[in-house]
């Protein structure tokens, strides 16, 4: 019964998901949608989800359009979080915490969410974060200032550093 129930679940969470695209300067960004909040952002075309052309939020858009041009608005899409352990999610939380051109290390977060010895977990949740850009791990680098690793690969994570630091130093 109980097994038959998630997959329903499961059949339901797919049904009504989604997805549109938005054309950033780091190649095509999918982004999946559960009715009106935002399910994940992804580098790479979902399979098995169906797309809705210009059917994002408009004003989700223009943020997005916002932040690869450098201005610091954050995100106010709401967003669906439909996996991740306990762990994982304090992880993607935590991220909300680094500003807009700046960076922090995998110890920093390991320690900001109470778990000063799980740097290597910490990386293993960054790497499943289903929010990039929006939950930014692309802010995420090793301890010795080397850039670490990105789920999306490293020229697209030193291309997003790129961008918010040229920003913030024009704006200075």
């Amino acid at each position: 019964m109980l097994r038959g129930s998630r997959r329903h679940e499961e059949k339901m969470k797919k049904s009504t998901l989604f997805y549109d695209t938005f054309e950033s300067p780091v190649g095509t960004l999918y982004l999946i949608f559960l009715k009106d909040s935002l399910a994940g952002v992804l580098f790479k075309k979902p399979a098995q989800i169906p797309f809705m052309k210009n059917s994002a939020p408009k004003i989700f858009l223009k943020e997005l359009n916002g932040y690869f041009k450098g201005i610091d608005s954050g995100f106010a899409q709401k967003i669906n979080l439909l996996k991740g352990t306990e762990f994982e999610k304090k992880v993607w939380s935590c991220l909300t915490q680094i500003p807009f051109g700046e960076t922090r290390t995998y110890k920093w977060v390991a320690e900001k969410i109470g778990s000063p010895a799980a740097v290597r977990a910490v990386g293993r949740a960054l790497s499943r974060n289903p929010f990039p850009i929006i939950l930014p791990c692309h802010r995420v680098i090793e301890s010795d200032g080397s850039i670490g690793g990105y789920s999306s690969g490293v020229n697209i994570k030193r291309r997003l550093l790129e961008i918010e630091y040229y920003a913030k130093i024009n704006r200075e």
